[in-house]
C-alpha cells in the first residue's frame, strides 16, 4: 500500500481489516491512522467501539482480544495500537490474525522507525495480503519539491527559493511543515503566493545569512555577497559550524560537476534524476556550469575536502574558522 492510495481509498468508504503503517517516517503513519480515528466512526460509535492501545502497556494478546470483539451499533470497530514498535519482539504473533481476521474490525498498527523482518512469513503475508503500507523518510533534496505539492494540495502556491528556504529551515520535520501551512493560510488572509518574504515575515524564519544564500552567491560569482556571508559565518561559528557549510557546499558542487558531465548526454527530463534533485532546480546547477569549468570545480571539490580536514584540526593545529571560510570563498571564487 502506498499513502495516498490509502488515504484515498479511506476517504472513499473502502476499508482494510488490517493496516500494518511501518517505517522511518512518522508523519504518514500518524496521517493515516489518525484519519481513521476522526472518521470511520461518528462520535457516538466511538465509545463502545474503538480502542487505542500501546505498545509500552499492552500485549499481543490484549491486541487479539480488542481485535475479535464484535460492534456495537456501528458497523466497525476500530482498534488502534500505537506505539507497536514496543512489540518488535511478540509482533509477529499477530500472524494468524492477518490470515483470519474479524472484517467488522479495523486493526490498526502503528510500527514506527522500523520495519518488521521482510524475510518472515509474518512479513511476506502482509505484503501479500496488502496490509503493509511503508513510510519511508523523504530525502533531503526532495524536500522542496514536497513542499511545493503539498502545498498546492492546502491552496498554496510555494515559490521554488521559498520552498528552498522552509526546507532549510524547518528540516525534514513534515508535521511542522503542514503546521506552517495552516499557519499561512491564516495569516494570509486569501493571498495564495508564499515567496521568500513571506516566508521570513510569517514563519519565523531569521534574516540572517544562510548557506543556501552563500551556495546562491558562489554559483554566480557574486564576490561581494559571498564574503559579507562568509565573514558572518566566521564571526558565528557555532552558529554556523564550518563542516555542515562545507558539506552542503560539496554536495552542490560536486552535483555541477556531474552536470557538466552529463549535459547533452542525457535529455533534460532526465537530468533530474540523475542529478538527485527536484527539476525546477535544474537550472541553478545550469548556470553554475556556465560560471565554473569542470577542471575548476575539480579543484573546488578538493578545496572543500582540504577545509573539511583543516576544520577537524587536520594538518591545521590552529583552527580559525573564520580564515578558513575566506580562504575557501576566495579560493572558489578565484
Amino acid at each position: 500500500m502506498e499513502y495516498n492510495a490509502v488515504l484515498k481509498d479511506l476517504k472513499a468508504g473502502k476499508f482494510k481489516p488490517v493496516y500494518f503503517l511501518q517505517g522511518e517516517e512518522p508523519y504518514f503513519i500518524d496521517e493515516v491512522s489518525n484519519y481513521i480515528m476522526h472518521h470511520v466512526l461518528d462520535e457516538g460509535e466511538r465509545d463502545f467501539n474503538q480502542s487505542l492501545l500501546y505498545g509500552k502497556d499492552t500485549d499481543i494478546l490484549t491486541i487479539l482480544n480488542e481485535a475479535k470483539q464484535y460492534p456495537m451499533m456501528a458497523d466497525y470497530r476500530v482498534v488502534i495500537v500505537k506505539e507497536a514498535q514496543e512489540l518488535s519482539r511478540t509482533i509477529a504473533n499477530l500472524h494468524d490474525y492477518i490470515l483470519n481476521p474479524t472484517h467488522t474490525t479495523i486493526l490498526v498498527i502503528c510500527y514506527k522507525y522500523k520495519k518488521v523482518d521482510g524475510k518472515t512469513k509474518f512479513a511476506k503475508d502482509l505484503k501479500k495480503l496488502d496490509y503493509i503500507m511503508l513510510s519511508d523518510k523523504i530525502r533531503d533534496y526532495k524536500i522542496p519539491e514536497w513542499i511545493i505539492a503539498q502545498g498546492k494540495l492546502k491552496g498554496l502556491t510555494i515559490a521554488p527559493n521559498a520552498a528552498m528556504l522552509l526546507s532549510e529551515n524547518l528540516g525534514d520535520d513534515l508535521s511542522k511543515i503542514m503546521k506552517t501551512f495552516d499557519k499561512l493560510l491564516i495569516v494570509l488572509e486569501g493571498e495564495t503566493l508564499v515567496d521568500e518574504k513571506t516566508v521570513y515575515k510569517h514563519v519565523g524564519v531569521s534574516r540572517e545569512y544562510t548557506v543556501f544564500q552563500l551556495q546562491k552567491a558562489l554559483a554566480k560569482k557574486d564576490i561581494l555577497k559571498a564574503n559579507t556571508i562568509g565573514n558572518h559565518f566566521g564571526n558565528n561559528p557555532k552558529n554556523y559550524p564550518l563542516v555542515v557549510t562545507v558539506s552542503i557546499l560539496y554536495g552542490f558542487f560536486s552535483k555541477v560537476l556531474k552536470y557538466h558531465a552529463l549535459n547533452g548526454k542525457v535529455s533534460q527530463g532526465e537530468l533530474a534524476g540523475k542529478l538527485g534533485v527536484a527539476p525546477f532546480f535544474v537550472k541553478d546547477y545550469a548556470e553554475a556550469a556556465q560560471k565554473y569549468s569542470m577542471g575548476k570545480l575539480a579543484k573546488i571539490i578538493g578545496y572543500l575536502r582540504e577545509t573539511d580536514l583543516h576544520s577537524k584540526g587536520v594538518g591545521n593545529s590552529t583552527v580559525d574558522h573564520k580564515e578558513l571560510i575566506r580562504e575557501l570563498i576566495f579560493k572558489i571564487m578565484h
